[in-house]
């Protein structure tokens, strides 16, 4: 195992917002060499992951593991759709291998940079009210302890590890595999279009039910909102995908290249933003494709922004959205990206976002270098009135103080890592914040 022990090795994460020093990083190749580099920290020890998480969930200080080498698919079993893959593999890697098997996940938020181990940890979600969270789809996973022991937990076999540990922000253990419960591929239709806010608010529930996967972007100026719905096809359904052509009109040149410049432009002459905003709403336009079920979830993104994100109990998304439109054009400083909605199913992970409720997602994005800090403190003070849970990879200021209150298993877990983790292993600034350790 290679372990660097220069001090300046440093760590940024993608949006920039979070930076850490770890005094040496260990890159085992090996489920031996994992267990060793946890079990030889001296001090604290985290695995950084794809750096995609706006929070500093991921920071190391000490020893910080690059699973970069640790990655593939273990084993996958056709007849249960089982597929087991190592905690270092992207989500790329895994929607691609299980593309190359016949499989698919059942559903996938809109990013696939996110290592395995990541996007378990923080609570990774796509959209759907049927659908749960990535963490759902977990079937099982061994998770190295602080002394290099390994354990494996599922529903039978260590069942309250199992539920706590598939949204487990890292606080147990270090992930080594992951089994996921796949699904044979499929095709997914998708619709994109513009509508009037006001419209899609009225039919919300409606849409919701009758989709298998539905989402809006609201953009804070304009008077419509761009809607996407993606709903399953036969199997058998042969894919008719955008042109290449179109693709790179669509999603390259409009949605990163142009949209970009339009950000840019905003940030330098701030008075442009509430035009160049409604401007962006007016000119969206409408398209529909098939395609295999990864490619459509999946979107290409390269502006660079800043997000917070809350889960809200679904009968509240209408108040929460109220407030919004009523606050955000009277802030000081302009809001430049769009604010996107999605829904997800209840489930029963302890620090799940949805535990015990359905819910809906809001998320709110500025673009980098323009002011934000009001913007998320409203946000994040009206998402609180109906008892909001944020995201554990997005930014936000709580602490477990106000946590516990959300959590009905709050204290479960934190009592459930000071049994498994008495010395704090496990523990970086973030976490100190968020369980109270």
């Amino acid at each position: 195992m290679a372990v660097e022990t220069n001090p300046t090795t440093s760590w940024r994460n993608w949006a920039g917002t979070e930076a850490a020093v770890a005094t040496e990083v260990a890159r085992p190749r090996d489920l031996d060499e994992l267990s060793a580099a946890v079990a030889g920290a001296k001090r604290t020890v985290r695995a950084r992951g794809s750096g995609h998480s706006f929070t500093a969930v991921g920071a190391a200080h000490d020893r910080a593991l690059d699973l970069s080498a640790w990655t593939g698919v273990v084993s996958a079993d056709a007849a249960s759709g089982l597929v087991t893959v190592r905690s270092g593999t992207t989500l790329r890697e895994l929607n691609a291998e299980l593309d190359r098997l016949g499989r698919a996940m059942t559903n996938l938020g809109d990013i696939d940079a996110q290592t395995i181990a990541g996007a378990i940890s923080t609570g990774t979600h796509g959209t759907g009210a049927r659908f749960g969270g990535i963490s759902t789809q977990v079937a099982g996973f061994e998770l190295v302890l602080a002394d290099g022991s390994v354990v494996t937990c599922s529903p039978e076999e260590r069942p309250e590890l199992f539920a706590a540990g598939r949204v487990g922000l890292g606080a147990f253990g270090v992930l080594s595999t992951v089994t996921f419960q796949t699904e044979q591929s499929f095709v997914l239709a998708a619709e994109e279009r513009p509508e009037p806010l006001d419209d899609v608010l009225a039919a919300l529930d409606d849409n919701c039910a009758e989709n298998d996967h539905f989402e809006f972007y609201w953009f804070p100026y304009g008077r419509n909102a761009l809607t996407k719905r993606n709903n399953r096809l036969p199997a058998g359904t042969v894919p008719e995908p955008l042109s290449r052509s179109r693709q790179f009109f669509e999603y390259q040149l409009m949605e990163n290249t142009v949209f970009g410049a339009v950000c840019r432009v905003g940030r330098a002459v701030r008075p442009l933003v509430r035009p160049l905003n409604r401007l962006s709403s007016a000119v969206l336009s409408p398209r529909a494709y098939s395609d295999v079920s990864h490619r459509v979830f999946v979107t290409n993104r390269n502006v660079r922004f800043v997000e917070s994100e809350y889960a809200v109990p679904r009968e509240s998304l209408a108040d929460v959205l109220g407030e919004l439109r009523a606050r955000v054009p009277k802030l000081a400083d302009p809001v430049m990206f769009p604010v996107e909605i999605r829904v997800a199913a209840a489930d029963d992970i302890w620090l799940s976002t949805a535990y015990e409720r359905d819910s809906a997602y809001i998320a709110i994005h500025q673009y980098v270098g323009m002011p934000y800090q009001e913007y998320f403190d409203l946000f994040e003070s009206i998402a609180g009135t109906v008892g909001g849970r944020p995201h554990w990879g997005k930014m936000h200021s709580l602490d477990a103080s106000v946590l516990r209150e959300r959590y009905p298993r709050f204290d479960e877990f934190t009592a459930l890592r000071a049994s498994l983790d008495p010395d704090g292993k496990f523990v970086n600034p973030y976490l100190s914040r968020v369980l109270g350790v």
